[in-house]
């Protein structure tokens, strides 16, 4: 069987028909506050092809929920409830991660069978144990408990892949690693963007989460992976503040209060804008909350308000950057979209967006959120699950769970015992 993968295996690689497989997915979701209910499920459909392609297999799923000291810390039956919903099929909650409840759970599973195990970080181990010293994630109870009772571990929590945890990369000498569907979808599409030779290439970054933004804006420009960086929202406020720009008192403080390093993170903006200020496109008017106004940037009147949307002017500019390109990025809301008097930048940019002929990937769960309120989804070429992770992938930062599945089929290559 060809490999289908030069780096890890994945999942065209095994015939894994009665195989008992785990699969770590992240299905990590908003929970209420009151009700303890999952709310949303677009993570749990994000895995739904990897789940239906092992519909032959025992598969036993391991995700984490939140972390300790939070309201939303609480256990899997939910999320089991959410699975057994979207799949069809049963898919039975068991209260422990590992322990003689789970052992016999999985050795009396049948062929086609789904268990939920608990959250993983209901166990320390999960977490704990530092992130460089993978000899303990590999000699843990977690993995020492658990792998016994497997043939293989598909790994699929794309969102998670720029972490090092136990269940994310302690099993890649216990058995065979392999990527499932979401990742490698996620990895084909993020590296035909990131490596792809079609220019010219654009970046538009939004939303309020500036120094995902900056890190990756930095990366992007000095690299050479794309030409162009769009800015908007709370992005675009720091950019125009770097630029010399008074944003107004309201503006400046919302940055600094949401940004416990907001210094590194303005030289840094201010670094680049005097390093590649042809290269960055920032607003040239807004609109303004509670007023509605629209004015010029670098006009009085700004103080006292929230710069809520980027203005008709910018419009322009950023559309005939979007129509001229070969691949687009899109990563956050143009300004407060949730409210209509302030939706039309993001429905405008959106929109040139959706009507262009280049690759176009999205990310980030607001930017989802305005494109399905838009109805504009279906134009989009990849929708990222990532958070996080997309832009620590995209930026080139070491990712430990592709390099664990770089280390399992490193290991197991030679010697898979005949499991293909």
């Amino acid at each position: 069987m060809p490999e289908a993968h030069p780096d890890f295996f994945t999942m065209d690689d095994f015939d894994l028909e009665g195989k008992t497989v785990f699969v770590r997915i992240d299905v990590n979701s908003p929970i209420h506050p009151e009700t303890k209910e999952v709310l949303g499920n677009s993570r749990f459909k994000s895995h739904l092809e990897t789940i239906n392609a092992l519909r032959n297999s025992k598969v036993v799923l391991i995700t984490h929920q939140s972390r300790p000291g939070t309201y939303d810390f609480t256990t899997t039956r939910q999320h089991a409830a959410v699975l057994r919903r979207l799949t069809g099929r049963d898919v039975k909650y068991v209260d422990a991660l590992f322990g003689k409840n789970v052992e016999e759970e999985v050795r009396g599973m049948s062929k086609g069978d789904i268990i939920m195990l608990e959250n993983s970080r209901f166990y320390s181990e999960e977490t704990a144990i530092d992130p460089s010293d993978l000899d303990a994630m590999m000699t843990s109870n977690i993995v020492e408990k658990l792998s016994p009772l497997m043939d293989y571990y598909i790994i699929d929590a794309f969102p998670a892949i720029h972490r090092s945890q136990t269940t994310l990369v302690g099993f890649c000498k216990a058995v065979p690693n392999i990527a499932g569907k979401l990742i490698e979808k996620e990895i084909s599409m993020l590296e035909k963007f990131r490596s792809g030779t079609d220019h010219p290439k654009i970046a538009i970054l939004g939303g309020s989460k500036i120094e995902d933004s900056i890190t990756v804006s930095k990366s992007f420009l000095e690299k050479g992976i794309v030409d162009t960086i769009i800015t908007g929202g709370v992005v675009g406020n720091a950019f125009l503040w770097a630029s010399g720009i008074d944003i107004g008192k309201k503006n400046r403080d919302f940055i600094l209060k949401n940004n416990k390093n907001h210094e590194k993170l303005l030289d840094t903006a201010k670094f680049l804008v005097s390093k590649y200020r042809d290269r960055i496109l920032v607003p040239q008017d807004v609109v303004l909350n509670p007023s509605g106004k629209r004015v010029k940037i670098g006009e009085n009147g700004v103080d006292g308000e929230i710069m809520a949307d980027i203005g008709l002017d910018t419009v322009v500019v950023y559309s005939e950057a979007i129509m001229n390109s070969k691949a687009i990025f899109m990563n956050g809301p143009m300004g407060m979209y949730e409210l209509d008097r302030y939706s039309v930048g993001t429905r405008e940019i959106m929109s040139f967006v959706a009507r262009t002929n280049a690759l176009k990937i999205v990310g980030g769960g607001h930017t989802l959120g305005a494109l399905e309120k838009l109805d504009m989804l279906h134009k989009i070429d990849h929708a990222s699950s990532g958070g996080g992770s997309l832009i620590s992938y995209l930026s080139g930062e070491p990712m430990p769970v592709i390099e664990a599945l770089k280390r399992s089929k490193s290991h197991f290559k030679g010697n898979l015992d005949g499991r293909r």
